[in-house]
């Protein structure tokens, strides 16, 4: 194990991946000689050269068709949209192309592309610079949606979205990318569809995603001191969705709480409270809470756009109310 932080490990994954396969070439703006706008790239410029990391113009509609024909032809493009704002230009080539390929043509074209951008709330970037946009893709037949949260699973979820043969959305929170921790070295592949229990605990159950896992785990270590048992779950990917082991620990607790920055209205916290009420209806002991961002543009302004997002104070005041039910 050797510590780094998010954005290195994802960088050194795609390092690794492009020495392996040739066929892995990357597309977005400023991804060559400058290394991308989040150093997602530094370096490998001099490795790989322009033919494997091409610069484009501000034209996503059209280099995402580009690498949706290069994918369903032989190569693995990973697509760096920088922001993932970005991607909405692009979004009728993505939902007609990119996602039903591999039906349209029953199986005999794969599609392995990567998109990859930064997203969330945070730095003061405004509402053109802060979105998300997971819940649309999962809601999308022909995408996986993965939202790591540590630098271990930043490596090893790109390096399983690179070698899968669909399309991949991945998603990486601005908040996080200067986050260090633990990475194993080498050969290090995350499986889709397996949640991660970062905090074992009796008394609720916490679902978080993207950068609210840190948050609520920060929260559960303060409430472990009030003898307040918080088990916290990072599902990792969205699409699949790991809803078993979700399900395992309501069975456990009696309690859930859906912790999540984008907008409650359908929402991941909806869908997961849809599932669990179908399937485990009978071991809640109480009803299901979400805490979402606030349902509005992002600001500009950092004391309202810090007021958008769900904080430590909310988390905790949630898990208290839902305790008290």
């Amino acid at each position: 194990m050797g510590e780094m932080t998010f954005v290195a490990a994802a960088r050194e994954d795609l390092d690794e991946e492009m020495a392996r396969d040739p066929s892995v070439f990357v597309m977005g703006q400023g991804i060559g000689a400058r290394g991308g706008n989040f150093n997602t790239t530094m370096g490998l410029f001099e490795k790989y050269g322009p033919e494997r990391l091409r610069d484009v113009p501000i034209a996503e509609r059209g280099f995402v068709g580009m690498c949706t024909g290069a994918a369903a032809t032989g190569t693995r493009p990973v697509v760096d949209f920088m922001f993932v704002d970005f991607i909405l230009d692009a979004m009728g080539e993505l939902i007609n192309q990119t996602a039903k390929l591999q039906y349209m043509s029953s199986g005999r074209l794969t599609m392995p592309i990567v998109l990859r951008g930064c997203y969330g709330i945070g730095r003061a970037s405004a509402t053109h610079h802060s979105g998300a946009y997971y819940p649309i893709f999962v809601h999308l037949p022909g995408f996986r949606v993965a939202v790591p949260t540590t630098p271990a699973d930043a490596k090893g979820l790109l390096k399983t979205a690179i070698r899968l043969e669909d399309p991949v959305l991945f998603l990486e929170h601005k908040s996080l990318l200067n986050t260090k921790g633990s990475v194993p070295e080498g050969e290090h592949l995350v499986p889709f569809g397996e949640a991660w229990v970062a905090r074992r605990g009796t008394h609720l159950t916490a679902v978080a995603i993207g950068s609210m896992v840190p948050r609520t785990l920060e929260v559960a270590g303060r409430l472990a001191a009030e003898e307040v048992s918080v088990e916290v779950i990072d599902p990792r990917t969205l699409a699949p969705l790991d809803i078993d082991t979700i399900l395992e620990s309501v069975h456990r607790t009696g309690r859930l709480l859906i912790v999540d920055e984008t907008y409650a209205p359908c929402g991941i916290g909806a869908e997961i409270a849809a599932q669990v009420v179908d399937r485990s209806f009978d071991d809640l002991d109480a009803p299901i809470r979400r805490l979402n961002g606030l349902h509005t543009p992002i600001p500009y302004s950092p004391p309202l756009e810090a007021a958008v997002v769900p904080t430590t104070e909310a988390i905790a005041q949630a898990i208290r109310d839902l305790l008290a039910e």
